[in-house]
Parts: C-alpha cells; structure tokens; sequence
C-alpha cells in the first residue's frame, strides 16, 4: 500500500499539469454520468415509485418509504414475470441490426462513389453530409410531418398518383419501418464519412498492383478495399450498435405517444416506466442498467473477435 501512495505521489508530482488539466474532465463526469449510473443501480435494488419516494407538497416534506429489495427486480425482468423484456429485446436486437446494415452498406456505397474523381464531388459531400449536421430532434419531427396521414408530402405523392393515403405512423408494422427509415437517414452520413477517410487511408499502390495481376473489380474490393477498411469498419460499426440499441429519439419523437407495445424498444420503454402513468423508478432502473450490461457484454466480445481476426492474419 505504501508503495502504490509513494507512485502516486511521484507520478502527481513528476506530471502535476496533465493531472491538472484532466481534473475538470474527471469531475465533469463523476457528476453527469458517475452520480446518474451510481444512483440508477442502487435504485435498480429497491421498490422504489411514484408513490413511496422522498417528495415535497407545499411546505410539508414526505420521507421515502420504499425499500431494498435486493435482485427481485432483475428476477422479475429476466424471468419473464414482467412480462415486456424479451419482447422488445427481440425487436430492439432486429431494429439495430436492420439500421447498422443499411447504415455501413449504404454508407460503403456512398463512399466508394465519393472517392472516385468526379464532377461537383465537394457539392456531393456537402449535401450527403447534411443530415448529420441538422440536429436528430429536428430532422425527427420534420419527417413526422412528410409521415402525416392527412397533410404529409408522402401521401400528397401518393394521392396524385391515384392511390390512397397511408397511414405511416398508425400501423406498428409501418411504425417500425418509418423508423428504420429515418434512422437510416440521420446515420448514413457518418458511416460515408468514416468509411471515405479509410478509403483514402488504403495505399493507391496495392489496387494498383492488384489490376496488374489481373485482379477483376470485384476481387478488388473483396481482397484489398474491404481487409483495409476493416480497422474503420470494426469502430463504425460498433459506435453504430450502441447509437442505434440506444437511439431513444428516433422511436419517441417519431411515434410519440401513438407508439405501440411492438413499436417501442427498450429505452423508450424504460422512459416510459419513470415518466409515464404510475412511475417506476425502479423498473426503469432496471431496465437501463440491463440494457447497459448487454452493450459491455457485446462491446467485449466483438473486440475479442476483433482481435482474434487481426492476430490469424
């Protein structure tokens, strides 16, 4: 133990100025993401709800009277009990990984057309990269608008064209596909991005001695375009699962109140549990400190798999 103070003391005193500019930053997020995730698993152990927490109605204060309850919380959920887990995993595991797909396969596409010399290819990038410039809530709404049954620019299309108008936004099927939509749309630009820069990053002289072994196209890119991107690819895509397991905005600002049990994921579901109806705080808890350990969980194992790729080249 003494050891450990005395590099401690040597290391603060040796490096005061890196320890000095990294203390705001490390109090910063003690504060916004320590205290929050400390406080979401202690209340994930107890009963608590709207009807038993601490509270203050004018000037008489209430004391909380809700209790530990240890993993009857995570029993309940994972057991089955509850009732809502495995159903909304399952579509959150298919919304996820329907929107990584199209976001690194479009994004790719994108990409390999943008990293070719053409004309105006600067005024492309610009208006490809413009989704992920406006802010996700405003882009959010504006497609509610082009969704709307009576007044949207999609159903105004489809009524000039002689057919009926739709109802994108009523319906849990099409519910799920105007939110694949939309998230597809706000995400591509950053997979384009992403991916371009490691395009660019790939020696121009391995395609080219590919073409001069007679390599087609296609084995182009299979061989060399794809075996360079994968350091990229492996980020994207994981920042991708994460954003879109995640992606609380897209579901809630799209559908709203109208979204129905099929609809949600489980982010949204846990808002709902401690902002809407009978509160319950400790539900939610254990809902988000589930859907945190199933990120780490799948973080881990697709590094591991990562690394264990890199190491049998």
């Amino acid at each position: 133990m003494a050891t450990v103070v005395t590099k401690v003391r040597r290391s603060f005193g040796t490096h005061w100025y890196a320890w000095a500019m990294v203390l705001p930053v490390v109090i910063v997020l003690a504060v916004l993401v320590g205290y929050p995730l400390g406080r979401g698993i202690y209340l994930s152990f107890t009963d608590a709800n709207e009807a038993n927490v601490a509270r203050t109605i004018g000037v008489n204060h209430i004391a909380a009277t809700y209790e530990f309850v240890g993993l009857d919380n995570y029993w309940k959920v994972l057991s089955g009990q509850e009732g809502h887990f495995y159903s909304r995993l399952t579509w959150t595991v298919v919304w996820t990984v329907a929107c990584v797909f199209l976001h690194y396969s479009i994004g790719l596409g994108l990409a390999l057309l943008l990293n070719r010399k053409v004309r105006f290819r600067a005024l492309y990038r610009v208006l490809l990269i413009l989704p992920w410039a406006v802010p996700a809530f405003v882009a959010t709404f504006s497609w509610r608008l082009m969704f709307n049954e009576k007044y949207g620019v999609l159903n105004a299309f489809l009524t000039g064209m002689g057919l009926d108008p739709v109802d994108w936004l009523g319906d849990s099927t099409l519910q799920k596909l105007s939110a694949v939509a939309v998230n597809v749309w706000l995400g591509v630009p950053f997979m384009m991005v992403a991916i371009l820069g490691g395009l660019q990053a790939i020696p121009a002289e391995l395609h080219e001695a590919a073409e001069m072994d007679g390599a087609s196209p296609w084995q182009r890119f299979r061989h060399v375009t794809l075996p360079g991107l994968r350091p990229v690819s492996g980020t994207v895509i994981l920042l991708g699962v994460i954003w879109s397991f995640n992606m609380f905005q897209v579901i809630y600002l799209l559908i709203g109140q109208g979204a129905s049990s099929e609809s949600e994921i489980l982010v949204t579901y846990a808002y709902r549990l401690a902002f809407q109806g009978v509160r319950d705080y400790a539900g939610s808890a254990t809902y988000g400190i589930l859907i945190l350990s199933l990120l780490l969980v799948f973080a881990t194992f697709y590094r591991r798999m990562l690394a264990r790729q890199e190491a049998a080249r």
